[in-house]
């Protein structure tokens, strides 16, 4: 007795590493909605603006004056409960491996899961050269690809979920928008 086993058209294959590597190089700019499930299971809604290579910016939707930027190597987050913005570098958070200048999936070690849903992929990411930063769980949808969604696990036991909801990728994003010390000084929580 043989059995055929038949695809359905809506079963895609994964998009494959090289694939999402090009995506993620071709995406220069882009703005849109994001919501934010944070480890203590809070939500946070706003609007993301991103600028490739190295920037990005998380904007909180009012009241919340939270925000998070991105840019010159630094991670600056903005607390109203604080005067000054918490910094770190960029290359100790997995965030950085889609903010490079050249993305590279397909490089050793980087990527540690590839799976296909059959509607989506999700590849598994870390810093070859520095695991202990943790990984971020990339989610793209295909025809066409887009990143849909993110989960940045920073290996203490925090885990943050940004799903993104309708973005526009190309247009113009101002420089500005990822200038820290600007912000700093405009910064009255």
């Amino acid at each position: 007795l043989m059995t055929l086993v038949f695809a359905s058209p809506a079963m895609a294959d994964k998009i494959s590493l090289n694939e999402l590597s090009r995506y993620l190089n071709g995406l220069q700019t882009a703005k849109g909605a994001f919501t934010q499930i944070n480890g203590d299971g809070s939500i946070t809604t706003g609007t993301l603006y991103l600028k490739r290579p190295g920037r990005m910016r998380f904007e909180n939707n009012p009241p919340d004056k939270a925000m998070i930027i991105v840019g010159g190597g630094q991670v600056a987050v903005f607390d109203p409960k604080s005067d000054e913005p918490t910094r770190f570098p960029l290359n100790q958070t997995p965030l950085k491996i889609i903010l490079e200048r050249q993305v590279n999936l397909a490089q050793r070690n980087m990527v540690v899961g590839h799976t296909s849903d059959g509607t989506r992929t999700t590849i598994v990411a870390q810093d070859p050269k520095r695991p202990e930063y943790g990984n971020i769980q990339l989610v793209f949808t295909d025809e066409p690809v887009q990143l849909r969604q993110w989960i940045v696990d920073d290996n203490s036991g925090n885990i943050t979920t940004v799903i993104l909801g309708d973005w526009t990728e190309g247009g113009s994003v101002s420089n500005r928008l990822f200038n820290i010390r600007s912000e700093m000084e405009k910064w009255n929580p």
